[in-house]
Formats: C-alpha cells, sequence, structure tokens
C-alpha cells in the first residue's frame, strides 16, 4: 500500500503567482495524483516532494521507491513528500512575492519543512563546498583537532564531543561562526562567542565562505517573502538580520557500524530544535534527517527550558529523503518567539545510515546584539498569547545562542574560558544588548 500524496488545500486555493516567483510542485505523480497548477506555476519533475498528511507513522517498506530506500535503519517514520519552491532574483513587493511569502508561511506552518530549488550557482557553490568538506574530514585527526579556538565556538568538534539531552552525538562537525581577527574590537573586549575561525587552509575557506554568503542573500528573501506571508510591516524579521550572527555547521556522519562507541546506537544527532531563525541545510544522497510537523499537541519553548530530546523516541517522526539540488529550510526558536507560536521552531534529529553522510547547515540569524520581541500585528491575526517575562523583556539572542553553546559543549576549551574569565556576565551589559553598539576600549 502507497503513502497517500495529498495536500491539504487544492494547490489553486493556495497561491496565484506570477511567472517570475514560482512554487514548482517536484513529485512525479500518477494521473489521479496530478494536481492543477495556477498560471504562471513551473512544474519540474523529481521524487518525494509532498509531505504525506493522511496516515499516521508506520514502518518504511524498503522496497517502495527510493525515498524510503535512503532511510536509516531502523527507524520507523512516515516519508516526507515537500513543496518544493523556486525564489525569484530579487524580492520586490510584487504580487507575486506576496503570493509566493503566503505559501512559505502555509508550508511551514503545515510541515514544518520547505524545499528551495537551488539554482545553477548554488549548485556550483554547494559541489565545491561538499568537496572542501570531504577533503577536511579526511584529514588525520590531529590536523582536524587543531582547528580550535579557545575564544569563538568556529572549528572543530570530533565524533563525541556534542552533547545532545546529556548524550553524545556521533556526529563531526567544523562549526563557522563569524570570523573576527584578535584586533577587532568585540574580540578584545573579550564578548562571549567572538573570535577568529581556525580555518585549517584557504582550500577550506574561500569555497565555504562563498556558500555560505550566497546562502545568506537567501535568508534575507526568504525572511522578506516571510513577512508578506505574515501580513507585517516589511523589515519586522530583517531589522533584526543587520550584522547578523550567521554561522554553519559543515557535518560529516560515520556509518552506524563505523562508530566510537560514545553515543547512542544509532543516533547521529539527538531531537532538538535550533536557535535563530531560519537553517537552510543541504545534504548529499545518504538520507537521515527526520522532523516533526507542528502540533497544537506538542508545546516547547527552547528559550524558557531546553527542548533537547523532545519525543526522541516517540512515533511521529517523518523522514526527510535527500532531493537532489534542493535545500531544505526549517525554522529556529526566535522565528517561534517572535510570531508568537504561528511559527513555530521545527524539532529534528538525524540518524546514522550504512554508508558516510555530509550535510551543511547554514543557521540565518539575529544580531548577537539584538533584544527580540514579539511581533505585532499580523501572524495570521492571532490574538496576543499573555504576556511572560521573555515577551516583557524580550529575548536576548546572544544570551539564547551562548547559553546553547554552554549546553552542548560543557568540557570545550571555549566553555572552559569563557567561565574562567567571567565572559558570561557581559551578556547583561548595555553596549551588548544594543544593534551596532561597539565596546569602548581603555
Amino acid at each position: 500500500m502507497k503513502l497517500s500524496i495529498r495536500a491539504g488545500l487544492p494547490l489553486r486555493q493556495r497561491v496565484a503567482v506570477t511567472g517570475r516567483a514560482r512554487l514548482s510542485s517536484t513529485a512525479v505523480h500518477s494521473p489521479e495524483h496530478r494536481m492543477v497548477m495556477p498560471p504562471g506555476f513551473n512544474s519540474k519533475a523529481a521524487q518525494c516532494t509532498r509531505l504525506t498528511t493522511s496516515e499516521p507513522p508506520r514502518a518504511p517498506v524498503q522496497h517502495e521507491s527510493p525515498c524510503t530506500s535512503t532511510m536509516p535503519p531502523g527507524f520507523k517514520a512516515q516519508v516526507g513528500r515537500l513543496d518544493t519552491f523556486e525564489l525569484p532574483d530579487k524580492v520586490t513587493g510584487s504580487k507575486g512575492d506576496m503570493a509566493l511569502g503566503k505559501a512559505l508561511v502555509g508550508a511551514w506552518r503545515r510541515d514544518g519543512i520547505i524545499q528551495i530549488a537551488m539554482n545553477d550557482k548554488q549548485r556550483k557553490l554547494w559541489d565545491e563546498a561538499k568537496a572542501a568538506s570531504h577533503r577536511f574530514f579526511r584529514k588525520p585527526h590531529a590536523e582536524k583537532a587543531a582547528c580550535v579556538d579557545s575564544q569563538s565556538y568556529s572549528g572543530y568538534i570530533a565524533s563525541g564531543e556534542e552533547v545532545t539531552d546529556g548524550i553524545a552525538d556521533y556526529s563531526e562537525i567544523f562549526t563557522i561562526t563569524k570570523d573576527l581577527d584578535m584586533a577587532e574590537p568585540r574580540v578584545r573586549a573579550k564578548w562571549p562567542c567572538h573570535g577568529p575561525c581556525p580555518w585549517p587552509d584557504i582550500e577550506m575557506k574561500e569555497p565555504m565562505t562563498r556558500y555560505n554568503e550566497n546562502l545568506g542573500l537567501e535568508g534575507e528573501k526568504l525572511l522578506q517573502l516571510a513577512e508578506f506571508g505574515l501580513g507585517v510591516t516589511p523589515g519586522s524579521l530583517t531589522r533584526h538580520t543587520r550584522d547578523g550572527w550567521h554561522h554553519a555547521r559543515v557535518l560529516r556522519f560515520p556509518p552506524r557500524n563505523a562508530t566510537n562507541g560514545k553515543g547512542k546506537e544509532g543516533r547521529g544527532i539527538g531531537s532538538h530544535t535550533d536557535y535563530g531563525l531560519l537553517v537552510i541545510s543541504a545534504q548529499d544522497d545518504v538520507g537521515g534527517l527526520f522532523i516533526r510537523r507542528p502540533s497544537q499537541d506538542e508545546k516547547f519553548a527552547n528559550w524558557e527550558k531546553s527542548a533537547a530530546g523532545l519525543k526522541e523516541d516517540d512515533e511521529g517522526w517523518v523522514y526527510i529523503p535527500p532531493v537532489e539540488g534542493t535545500h531544505t529550510v526549517i525554522l529556529g526558536d526566535m522565528m517561534q518567539y517572535l510570531t508568537r507560536n504561528y511559527l513555530t521552531a521545527t524539532p529534528h534529529k538525524v540518524g546514522l545510515n550504512t554508508r558516510e553522510r555530509f550535510a551543511l547547515a547554514y543557521f540565518h540569524e539575529p544580531s548577537f546584539q539584538a533584544v527580540l520581541k514579539p511581533l505585532e500585528g499580523g501572524c495570521g491575526g492571532l490574538p496576543a498569547e499573555p504576556s511572560t517575562a521573555e515577551t516583557t523583556e524580550g529575548v536576548h539572542y546572544g544570551t539564547h545562542f551562548t547559553n546553547m553553546f554552554l549546553r552542548n559543549y560543557p568540557d570545550r576549551i571555549t566553555t572552559q574560558r569563557l567561565k574562567a574569565e567571567n565572559r558570561y556576565s557581559l551578556l547583561s551589559t548595555p553596549e551588548l544588548r544594543t544593534m551596532g553598539a561597539l565596546p569602548v576600549l581603555a
């Protein structure tokens, strides 16, 4: 019995756009499943693109399709079939942009995740970044382990070093945060998490920098479109990303039969939500990503209490198979907070497969100094929820980010130095909570 391919509303009722901003349904449907496309839309042939909503989670049938055959062994999950969107070259506020924004927000509310078609330039940049990732992780351990900075959380993270909900993860990571040299005023003032990125060589730095800069442009487009979809004033989201604390995690997952024994069998990264606005990811052809769809029955607020380990072993997970030439985009904690839970952060986890897997996750974030408060108006017309200390005083993104890294890397040299030099106390100072402010150095 095949999984249902059923859209919540007929596609022609959800969105109507001009030819410049197109939503492409990338599923290969039989005639009875083919959806009517509105004028200006472009349907492309691919597989595994609509997130099914009509059947409960169940064990995958490995022989049904290439989608299920890539699922890591030992997992039971529904297979996601996602909308794939094609972004315009520039967001201008046209009718097409507004319709596309509504479609994006609708897909996030329904599925918790969307796919964005890469353009030709992005495909090239991803191929170059992926090749650089392979080269880095093939280096001897001593060379990789030397790529650590004691001031920022940039650099190498060995398999078993990251901790999610008290359990070691098997992911091997190179983290890229804002690359600030030692003379930079914020570094000299010992602001938490600020410092250089310890690149191993120029062959890693250049392709990763080019790719992440391009993803930054995509992140801004998505926020601009989301503002239209939410019905809020333009700039309501993007004003927080001036000098955004954008960063990335270059990831390698070992085969499930070739781990170092420090973590939990079959688990690459435990269940969690991410901390900022958007997470734009690319993965190779080896599957491993699982998400949970938005649910009124599952409440969490990761800025108040950690959501790590949320429902990790429960039913209800959706497997997101790799689709070549696409980015996936999920939402983070700050998008949930800003929209008063109209949009929610997407819980996700990674399972280990029978082959090693490579991926890159880019985080499009507010400024480290931003103090965020829920948006006024829009957001589906939902009434404001009762005020809490967080909604009254706002959430300081720099503190939220620092807390996440302290919890994930309790033994890292960066954590030890941050505590020893009492850098955490600086997070409460006015200059660290005023966007654009720089420290006054003696």
